[in-house]
């Protein structure tokens, strides 16, 4: 249609409708919408100033773009908690999808042998990781991890995080808070799925729940060191890994992932391209895939808090007991403090490269 014949209440013309992220085209309807502003057909004569074209369907049509205090002002114009909720519910469902496809993998490798080796295990692991991120990162940054969310407070804080303002401590809590929450569902959704397959392969390989030596069923929900599956070959014994050993293994595993992060999406580094970084988690995803792969044998690579501590809620709760929580040696906060000390010096070294 005619652009000049087109008629709209909030701006004299035929305004398009806003899509956050998206790139909207009704050709039928004559409507293309090419940014996250809005867009109002004009006719030929009025583009100046704050006018640019666009073309659709091979022909040119004349755009104006909302200037950015319109944008503010519709920003304010939202509840306040609507900002907090909406990434409240994108944290807690991207760390369940990392725990659904993650330790999911875990499951099916302990109980059924789908996946053989701990490379296969990682690879799935490493999607799963990438699948998260794209599933989220519109709607909270995807954090998807305690470590990561310090790591953002202490070393780039902007607008959101800042350890100097109420509203940036709120948003923190509110993140780790919606972690574990991902955690914990993701983890009764496997323990729900794999049930059966569970008691199958305990009562094969005589197994009692809550006592001594159930860890290598309870790994398929907590992390332990060493890895159950490989002290249970006679490989390592617990004694050849402490405590502090492996949380020092935490730290530096996670380490290393904050330092990938926060290089790949550091304003300066163009490498993966501008503003618009699309290979990102996928990257981030291989970099999981690569820590697992060297780290799991000596304490699961966990990497993440809420990855572990949320699923080791629902085993405590499903009759593990003390084997998950504080388990054996009293280690499950290993897999707190590590990543938490670890993420925020990778972060750092990061930044700090630029």
């Amino acid at each position: 249609p005619n652009s000049d014949l087109m008629a709209s209440e909030s701006c004299g013309r035929a305004c398009l409708p806003p899509e956050s992220g998206m790139e909207l085209r009704e050709r039928k309807k004559g409507r293309e919408c090419v940014t996250n502003s809005s867009l109002c057909l004009i006719p030929k004569n009025d583009c100046k100033g704050d006018i640019s074209c666009v073309e659709l369907d091979g022909l040119v049509r004349y755009a104006k773009v909302r200037d950015a205090e319109e944008e503010k002002k519709e920003l304010i114009r939202r509840p306040w908690w609507y900002h907090d909720a909406r990434a409240f519910f994108f944290e807690s469902l991207g760390t369940f999808l990392i725990v659904i496809f993650g330790v999911g993998s875990v499951c099916a490798a302990v109980t059924t042998g789908a996946q053989q080796g701990i490379w296969q295990v990682a690879v799935v692991w490493g999607f799963g990781v990438t699948i998260a991120i794209l599933c989220s990162a519109q709607g909270s940054g995807a954090h998807l991890n305690p470590a990561v969310t310090l790591a953002f407070l202490l070393v780039r804080p902007g607008k959101d995080f800042s350890p100097r303002s109420t509203s940036g401590v709120r948003r923190f809590v509110l993140y780790i808070t919606a972690q574990i929450l991902g955690g914990i569902l993701g983890g009764a959704v496997n323990l729900g799925l794999f049930s059966t397959s569970i008691r199958t392969f305990e009562h094969l390989n005589d197994i009692k729940r809550g006592e001594p030596g159930s860890e290598l069923s309870a790994m398929m929900f907590g992390e332990y060191f060493p890895n159950p599956a490989v002290a249970k070959d006679s490989v390592l014994s617990e004694s050849d890994i402490s405590p502090f050993h492996a949380c020092m293994i935490e730290a530096w595993g996670t380490l290393v992932l904050c330092f990938v992060i926060f290089i790949l999406t550091h304003p300066k580094n163009k490498t993966l391209g501008g503003d618009h970084r699309p290979m990102v988690p996928y990257f981030i995803g291989f970099t999981v895939s690569l820590l697992i792969s060297l780290y799991a044998p000596l304490t699961q690579a966990g990497w993440n808090p809420a990855r572990d501590f949320g699923p080791r809620i629902v085993a405590s709760a499903a009759g593990w007991g003390s084997i998950a929580i504080p388990g054996p040696r009293n280690g499950f906060w290993v897999y707190i403090v590590g990543p938490l000390l670890g993420g925020p010096i990778g972060a750092a070294l990061a930044d700090l490269s630029f």
